[in-house]
């Protein structure tokens, strides 16, 4: 998801039964339903139960909310993630907040794994890329494609399975 996806996200939008985020708030206009993996919907159910615990009646129906019961923004996000990213040693510098990932880099590595791992497992990219394509809300599958030229070992992969490919008779 996009950063401001999840912050857009409302309580009715989290069905933690099921394991389903609706997305409403998308960059491009386009609402999505987003599966979540059964340790994510474990660590939201203990979110949700802290927050609730906290705050019995917030003034948002914002699902992530503030220390203040406010509705989360993305520059507090972006910078509570560089602050824990400096603590944990995964950003290095003396100045500000230091180098290192950036939390939309969250996003691009699991796109880019999940492309690995499918040219490892021996997948169809081609047929799958659409499935990636409306997970991650893109428009256009050409979208998605970007992120074979960002990572060289995806280039690599894609470039062989072509050689291969070409081999054939």
């Amino acid at each position: 998801m996009r950063v401001n996806e999840a912050l857009g996200l409302d309580r009715q939008d989290v069905d933690l039964k099921v394991g389903i985020l609706h997305i409403r708030r998308t960059k491009f206009g386009k609402s999505r339903y987003v599966p979540v993996h059964s340790s994510t919907v474990k660590a939201l159910k203990k979110y949700n139960e802290t927050r609730d615990r906290l705050f019995a009646a917030p003034h948002t129906p914002a699902f992530f909310i503030s220390e203040r019961g406010r509705r989360i923004t993305e520059w507090i996000a972006r910078y509570t993630f560089a602050k824990v990213s400096q603590q944990v040693g995964l950003r290095t510098g003396a100045k500000g907040h230091g180098h290192g990932p950036r939390l939309q880099d969250m996003r691009h590595r699991f796109a880019a794994r999940t492309l690995i791992h499918w040219y490892r497992a021996g997948l169809d990219v081609e047929r799958e890329l659409p499935k990636l394509t409306t997970y991650l809300g893109h428009v256009h599958v050409n979208d998605t494609y970007w992120y074979l030229e960002a990572v060289p070992e995806l280039l690599q992969l894609a470039t062989e399975r072509l050689i291969q490919r070409e081999a054939r008779p």
